[in-house]
């Protein structure tokens, strides 16, 4: 898939209603060889940076449920997950570089960037309403205030970019060993 492509699908599903998780996970899924309805079910709960409470950024999430689909192993083999952790912080340093952050409420202006951490330390992270557990009507003035229709269409071009990559990559080892 096109980056260009998973860019705005992404950003579609977000603008349809579907939250920042669902939004990136639902561009992949099938391709990848999963039951869609199925990974919108599991990716639900990661929205609002992990159930509202503007954690890790739900585009983030969703970027590493499509690379748990891609490359992730059921055993607890040591080199399968040290690989897919190199590769997940990989795409969150790409997120990262591009967006100054991976983290919802700075992503969200809700504090300064680079200040979570330090206001987690103070146990100030939850003190606005902003982290209720009650969603916001999607209305065209939700929407104009909020970058994560962007970020959905962000997150998910880089991991098409990465399937791409990865694509590639596959298709080279293949005609070596054949």
């Amino acid at each position: 898939m096109l980056p260009e492509e998973a860019y705005k699908r992404a950003k579609e599903n977000f603008l349809s209603g579907l939250n920042c998780t669902q939004s990136v996970v639902k561009v992949f899924a099938e391709e990848l060889g999963f039951d869609a309805q199925m990974m919108l079910r599991l990716a639900q709960p990661f929205g609002g940076g992990t159930c509202r409470m503007r954690e890790t950024c739900g585009t983030v999430s969703g970027m590493m449920l499509c690379l748990g689909m891609l490359k992730g192993s059921a055993d607890g083999n040591k080199t399968s997950k040290d690989n897919i952790y190199a590769d997940g912080q990989k795409l969150a340093a790409c997120f990262r570089e591009e967006n100054g952050s991976i983290i919802c409420r700075e992503l969200l202006g809700l504090v300064p960037m680079g200040t979570s951490e330090k206001l987690l330390k103070e146990g100030e992270t939850d003190s606005h309403e902003a982290s209720s557990p009650v969603s916001e009507a999607r209305t065209s003035e939700y929407y104009k205030k909020r970058p994560c229709a962007e970020l959905c269409g962000v997150a998910a071009k880089i991991f098409a970019e990465f399937l791409n990559s990865h694509s590639s990559q596959s298709n080279q080892e293949q005609k070596q060993n054949a």
